[in-house]
């Protein structure tokens, strides 16, 4: 069982709260978690009775819940809750980009995302209740790959989803390379086909050390730009959760002058979104 016992929800007073706390009572109910809603802002009187009366609710499905409260900059207090509370998982909206049905994560969502030391799940359509069914994984790109292939797997089997999409990416470049030298056709698809064996055993080797039985997985290896082939994918698959591993503190120079493969991501969200941090996901037998 993984080991997420606190979940934590970034809540503002706004139309999409209700539906935002209701998607993660439903996270905290499969992690058999307490949730800790977070109101960063003023506690007035009446600001007090909104947050309580939309925390209601929670009582009437038996989910235990405290409510933090904070004045300050939204980014560092939420974060300084999720430490201070030991908060596991933190569920937050995503934006939704003005005139099209398009959501990505703004300034607040990325720094929250870069910088928490904890899981985060960015929520895309907040008035709509989403079940975990058909999820899709990012493996690769993530020194925290293997964590986030277990909490994969592990939701997979606890909600019973119909499928689990295990993403892999062509490295183009090593096909290049590869081939730099005159080659003929046949010699080209050699190349490429022991490249995708190399990357389908790589997924298979992590596979066999984490459980999964009972649950359909579908190992798939791309080509192209990893980032916005593996939107694309997910969003042709209609996936529900797309899951990713925490990426890197420090992105490289070359990632701060041409956008990183999970800006693509980032800016154009085909379905929820959890990047999975390596502080707490330790499995529990």
């Amino acid at each position: 069982m993984i080991s997420w016992k606190r979940v934590g929800v970034a809540v503002a007073l706004s139309p999409t709260a209700e539906g935002l706390l209701q998607q993660a009572a439903y996270v905290a109910r499969i992690f058999q978690a307490e949730l800790f809603i977070i109101h960063v802002g003023q506690a007035s009187n009446e600001t007090r009775l909104a947050v309580e009366n939309l925390a209601a609710t929670l009582l009437e499905r038996n989910i235990p819940y405290q409510i933090c409260w904070e004045t300050g900059d939204p980014v560092s207090k939420i974060l300084a809750i999720c430490e201070r509370e030991h908060i596991d998982l933190l569920v937050a909206g995503a934006l939704k980009k003005e005139n099209i049905f398009r959501y990505y994560l703004g300034t607040v969502a990325r720094k929250i995302m870069r910088k928490a030391n904890c899981s985060v799940l960015m929520v895309t359509n907040p008035g709509e209740l989403v079940s975990y069914s058909h999820l899709v994984l990012n493996a690769e790109d993530s020194p925290y790959i293997r964590h986030a292939l277990e909490v994969a797997c592990w939701i997979g089997r606890k909600e019973k989803s119909k499928w689990l999409h295990v993403v892999r990416e062509l490295k183009m470049m090593g096909l290049a390379l590869a081939s730099s030298d005159q080659c003929t056709e046949e010699e080209y698809n050699d190349i490429q086909q022991n490249l995708l064996h190399d990357e389908m055993s790589e997924v298979e080797k992590m596979l066999s050390s984490v459980p999964h039985e009972g649950l359909k997985v579908n190992v798939k290896v791309l080509s192209g730009k990893s980032g916005f082939e593996l939107a694309r994918f997910a969003e042709r698959k209609s996936a529900d959760l797309l899951i990713v591993g925490a990426p890197e503190r420090r992105f490289s120079l070359f990632d701060r002058v041409f956008p990183h493969d999970l800006e693509y991501i980032f800016a154009d969200l085909p379905a929820h979104l959890l990047i999975v941090h390596s502080r707490k996901e330790a499995m529990n037998g």
